[in-house]
């Protein structure tokens, strides 16, 4: 029974395939995308992904259930959470210039397991996303004609009475999402200058509705006599935070461009800040103009901007803040399906997902069946279901890959670049991996060093020692060595890595007992506060032993300033958020995630193409290993390879080694 177990070998050999990492291609700029979007495209790209339902819908909603006027504190704080994770992306998107987002940020630092399962949990967002504006913008225009769509659909085709399916299918947001479709496989070109028509029509009315709800605002509407700026308090200023930080989840299209950017190393840092900084403007400044133009507590909620200057006897003005609405959503669902097949594109060339995703169009440059199946995917959403129940899926996969991309960030920011040596002369600058045959053992707390040639590497001693006193990548900076000793002796990053997972878990009990600890758990509040303090201690900790390491570089491409400061901030914010969401959506997320782990190890782990890269073979055939001493030099000692052969081992001189 017991032979029958996997060995301890088996065992680390399977979670080493899990964690494993991709290995980048030496020239980051090659792809069989065309590279054709300027920094004005990934701006509008940015703005058309952020800017669009939720200016219309959002703001009226927030003001008038949530927070009042004082929405215009809660864009501004969302904003800047917004940009926490932003920065990560930014990074990213500079230094590794691929479509997928998140997903390759994560499989490039983190592993393969958890990459694939952002990437899946991004396609899920996504699909319901798209599906999600279609029928708001199904629903809007149907409102601009008094219902007559609806009215038609009911009496000549029917309703469902089906819980989680929609009363009535909606043709009209099936269709647009066919034609949207339609529009994007003709290639970038032709999405990105749809894109732009709908951007400029759509920010030509933001500046009409600021000048004109400028003119008719009314300083009253903010008094005292309808509750003040604030009448929900603080409380209702940070649930507002909660529901706005959602309307900038768009920005990340930018980093899934970066494959088709010009030049991605300052195209998307720039286009990033810009579209984030044009969105949060037009959020706060719409909400100053809405809440100022009548008093927040009389507003409609589904239509409050159009509904508003309709209320001040300006129909017309109604009427072109309506079409205004429509622009802003085109752009959203272009954005939705321009990113998603893109990153099923990044999971199926790594070998993850289905194989015939990865297919590129050889005319338009685009993963055409991509587009196609999941632009009817998402039709067949927006068609028969009710995705009212499901739209805080969003929220959920949106702030796990958040998370993980800035986990990413530290990981990636703390461990040595992995660099491809082109000769000799470079091998012997890189540590070089060893041979699972050969065992390799510490002398007086020494590491033995392993060389391939003596003749070579013997010039090596000195360098290595040089490299010792410099601090490179991942090691303990000397200034914190004399305090902590016992860290020294850990492989470069390793630290960090443990003192990462250390400070997300530290942040998910934090963040539990913040939101859990006083009403479902009913704590004392002796114990609240004990157990806030020991896990706001295990966060700060585990920070501080991030940051006495050794960074890299400074590289020439965009880096997040404050590392590993703001990445933590976003990841205790994006915890904290999730945490807020229904525990339904959880439910749904795990089945989602189960269905997701299915996928991976029945199809994913085996066309793995860091699977079948497999473990290189240096065809060494002798070995040295470099014991340290007492003295100025060290001394070298040859090992013999296991020969196994009937006359025994046998001993290999060099001239042998250097004619085999």
């Amino acid at each position: 029974m017991g032979s029958r177990l996997p060995s301890s070998a088996a065992v680390i050999r399977f979670c080493q395939k899990l964690n494993r990492v991709k290995t980048l291609e030496d020239d980051l700029m090659e792809t069989s995308f065309k590279r054709c979007l300027s920094t004005l495209d990934l701006t509008l790209l940015g703005v058309g992904g952020m800017v669009g339902s939720g200016l219309y819908v959002l703001t009226g909603t927030v003001a008038k259930e949530i927070a009042g006027p004082a929405v215009v504190i809660s864009f501004l704080i969302a904003g800047i959470a917004s940009l926490l994770a932003a920065l990560c992306y930014a990074e990213f998107g500079a230094r590794v210039p691929k479509t997928g987002s998140a997903y390759m940020f994560t499989y490039v630092s983190v592993g393969e397991l958890w990459a694939f399962l952002i990437g899946w949990n991004v396609v899920l967002e996504y699909m319901i996303g798209g599906a999600a504006v279609a029928r708001a913008w199904s629903g809007y225009l149907d409102s601009i004609f008094d219902h007559k769509i609806k009215n038609f659909t009911e009496s000549h085709i029917g309703t469902w009475n089906v819980q989680f399916l929609a009363h009535y299918p909606d043709f009209l947001a099936a269709g647009i999402l066919l034609f949207a479709t339609a529009f994007i496989s003709f290639g970038v070109r032709v999405s990105s200058w749809l894109n732009h028509i709908f951007a400029a029509i759509s920010m030509g009315i933001i500046i009409f509705i600021l000048i004109f709800g400028f003119i008719l605002a009314n300083p009253k509407n903010w008094s005292a006599e309808h509750g003040g700026f604030a009448p929900f308090g603080f409380s209702g200023i940070m649930s507002g935070t909660a529901t706005c930080f959602y309307a900038f989840v768009g920005f990340d299209v930018i980093a899934a461009s970066s494959e088709e950017a010009k030049n991605p190393q300052k195209a998307v840092p720039i286009a990033t800040a810009v579209s984030l900084g044009l969105a949060t403007g037009a959020y706060i400044l719409v909400s100053v103009v809405l809440t100022l133009m009548v008093p927040w507590n009389t507003l409609v909620p589904d239509s409050a901007l159009s509904d508003a200057f309709y209320r001040r006897g300006y129909s017309w003005a109604g009427f072109i803040v309506a079409a205004g609405s429509i622009c802003a959503m085109n752009t959203v669902l272009l954005s939705n399906l321009f990113s998603l097949p893109r990153i099923v594109y990044a999971m199926a060339e790594d070998g993850l997902f289905f194989q015939f995703f990865a297919k590129v169009n050889p005319t338009t440059k685009v993963p055409v069946i991509g587009i196609v199946v999941f632009g009817i995917l998402m039709a067949i959403l927006a068609l028969i279901f009710d995705l009212e129940a499901l739209v805080q899926f969003l929220s959920i996969g949106t702030l796990l890959a958040y998370t993980f991309v800035a986990a990413s960030i530290i990981v990636l920011r703390f461990q040595q670049e992995k660099t491809e040596p082109s000769n000799g002369a470079e091998q012997e600058q890189s540590p070089q991996p060893r041979d699972p045959g050969v065992s390799v053992e510490r002398i007086a707390g020494e590491e033995m060093k392993e060389y391939e040639s003596f003749s070579d590497k013997l010039q090596l001693v000195e360098t290595q020692k040089k490299a010792k006193e410099r601090r490179e990548t991942g090691h303990l900076k000397a200034a914190f060595e004399p305090y902590l000793k016992f860290l020294s002796d850990c492989y470069p990053g390793e630290v960090v890595t443990i003192a990462v997972v250390t400070m997300m878990f530290s942040a998910i009990c934090l963040c539990s007992v913040l939101v859990f600890g006083s009403n479902q758990l009913h704590l004392p509040k002796w114990s609240f506060y004990l157990l806030l303090v020991i896990f706001l201690i295990g966060f700060l900790v585990s920070l501080f032993l991030i940051w006495v390491h050794e960074q890299q570089k400074k590289t020439t491409t965009f880096q997040v300033p404050l590392v590993p400061l703001i990445p933590s901030l976003s990841i205790l914010l994006n915890i904290y958020l999730m945490l807020k969401l229904n525990y339904m959506t959880w439910v749904r997320f795990t089945v989602w995630l189960t269905l997701g782990l299915f996928v991976y190890f029945g199809y994913g782990i085996w066309h793995s193409k860091e699977n079948l890269r497999g473990p290189k073979s240096h065809g060494v055939t002798a070995r040295y290993v470099v014991f340290p001493n007492s003295s100025l030099e060290e001394t070298v000692q040859q090992i013999q390879p296991n020969l196994q052969d009937t006359m025994g081992r046998a001993e290999i001189t060099d001239e042998e080694i250097h004619k085999r």
